[in-house]
């Protein structure tokens, strides 16, 4: 892929995490590669020869699901193709956020370049031309099961394009064919096998999931940073990081994990040395690498499996111009992904799980080597931080519903003709909804180890937790008198979505 942050030329396979995110939100233009434009004309082609020669091809000659024993004659091949995506159309909820709608056209697009959905090369050009000019479908939540495919977002994501539906552009909320006029755009019809080729794919579960991943890979980063701090917060033992340790057990995340707190703190001389009065940390200190390190493994795992969906191709019947052959198959099958978003879901509630641990050792003084109870000194009078923990205990406990898996469960659909589903775009939401959930609880970790910090006294912090705290406490000053709190939380979570905390990581360790 060619990839600058404003020009991304799509071939159809090597997408990257990068770049979905450089259209998906930086609003990057779309340019179709030349190479590209013969093999779609060539699959176009053998479509074209399949229904001259009065071939049995489903979805193209026949009706969908439990209608595919039914005939369809040439003269109504494009009214079956408008009458599928309108009929698919009835998602409900709330619509969902702009880049996953530019994902999904994008993963669409990508997907269907790939010379073998049969489509028009016209079509595919009005895609990208609907994305490069800003016009985004609305597109309801919920209503996929997931098989075949995202059935229901990707029909809702393509009304526009024929003139229907609502979009939004512009900042406005229009009908499709207002958005298309405004843009100078015209209603495409649909030829035969179009359709089914614009909304049966797995492009909904996996632009969601691609986003969360994204995300995920950094909040990993920021994990390490907040753990840092609170170690040092509370005067840990730095001798259960020792690269010795993790080498012995050879799981890689959990060395990398390690070796990345000590990076962070290095330098500090509020951690633990020998000799110390303590033995050993709480699991909370001590066993981070380890907790941290099997998140790791799990998150670049998904990364690796979504990845490859980014670039698959998930139509169906697929046609093979080469041997003039379509083939019906299940590439539309969620399952991948499906297992893939409740294992991101798992990893990440741990990120939450120790890191809510890690908080109420500050603030309980029982547990936190010395800190003034709740973080106030002026106790009784003032709750100080005692609710923070309350808060993050809810998010915990939220996730743990989350993150019972969506894979597990199937429903029979259209007459049991599809009668096992993945529910993966539950499982992707679900996963988007937990990392929110883990943003928010380690904004409250970093929230209160930097006030920890400041009641601990002087001293020397790590390299880079002292960046972190001075990014803090820049838009945060320290609550030593109870005051409303959650503008604090969401300022300090709003710095691990702008890439500041992120990019103090990012200097010290070569990411």
């Amino acid at each position: 892929m060619d990839y600058d942050h404003h020009r991304v030329v799509v071939r159809g396979q090597g997408l990257s995490f990068p770049e979905l995110v450089a259209v998906a939100r930086q609003g990057a233009e779309v340019v179709l590669a030349p190479e590209v434009r013969e093999i779609v004309t060539n699959s176009r082609r053998a479509v074209e020869k399949m229904i001259e020669e009065n071939r049995v091809v489903y979805g193209v000659t026949t009706g969908f699901g439990k209608f595919s024993e039914i005939s369809i004659s040439p003269e109504e091949a494009a009214s079956l193709q408008t009458n599928l995506l309108v009929s698919h159309a009835c998602g409900v909820g709330d619509p969902l956020p702009e880049d996953v709608v530019r994902g999904m056209l994008l993963l669409r697009v990508n997907s269907l370049i790939q010379g073998f959905s049969g489509i028009r090369l016209q079509t595919i050009e009005a895609l990208i031309a609907m994305l490069n000019l800003r016009i985004h479908p609305i597109v309801p939540e919920k209503g996929s099961l997931g098989s075949s495919g995202d059935l229901c977002p990707l029909s809702h994501l393509m009304l526009p394009l024929l003139g229907l539906g609502e979009a939004i552009y512009q900042g406005e909320r229009m009908t499709g064919a207002e958005a298309l006029h405004r843009a100078g755009l015209q209603p495409i019809e649909l030829a035969a096998k179009e359709g089914l080729a614009l909304n049966n794919g797995t492009q909904c579960m996996t632009a969601v999931g691609a986003l969360a991943v994204a995300d995920a890979l950094e909040l990993l980063e920021l994990a390490e940073l907040s753990a840092s701090m609170s170690l040092e917060a509370l005067n840990g033992l730095i001798a259960a990081f020792d690269e010795r340790i993790h080498i012995l057990r050879g799981q890689k995340g959990q060395v990398i994990s390690a070796k990345r707190i000590r990076t962070l703190t290095e330098g500090s001389t509020y951690l633990s040395q020998p000799p110390h009065a303590r033995v050993q940390d709480a699991y909370a200190l001590r066993c981070t690498a380890q907790v941290h390190g099997a998140s790791r493994d799990a998150i670049e795992y998904v990364a690796q499996v979504v990845e490859r969906e980014m670039n698959a191709v998930t139509d169906n019947p697929l046609i093979f111009a080469d041997t003039d052959e379509a083939i019906s198959g299940g590439n539309f099958h969620g399952e991948p992904i499906a297992l893939a978003m409740d294992f991101l879901a798992i990893a990440l509630s741990e990120l939450a799980n120790i890191s809510e641990r890690r908080l109420e050792r500050m603030v309980n003084p029982a547990l936190s080597n010395g800190l003034p109870p709740f973080l106030t000194t002026q106790s009784g009078l003032h709750s100080g931080f005692m609710i923070v923990q309350y808060s993050a205990a809810a998010l915990v406990s939220e996730n743990k519903v989350l993150a019972h898996p969506a894979s597990v469960d199937s429903i029979p659909s259209s007459a049991n003709q599809e009668d096992h589903v993945s529910m993966g775009t539950i499982a992707a939401r679900k996963a988007r909804s937990i990392l929110e959930n883990v943003r928010q609880v380690l904004a409250m970790e970093m929230l209160t180890a930097a006030l920890a910090l400041d009641l601990r006294g002087k001293a020397k912090m790590g390299v880079a937790t002292q960046q972190a705290y001075l990014r803090i406490r820049k838009d945060v000053t320290p609550m030593l008198h109870d005051r409303v709190i959650s503008p604090d939380i969401a300022a300090v979570a709003k710095m691990t979505q702008d890439g500041s905390l992120y990019a103090i990581v990012k200097s010290c360790i070569e990411l």
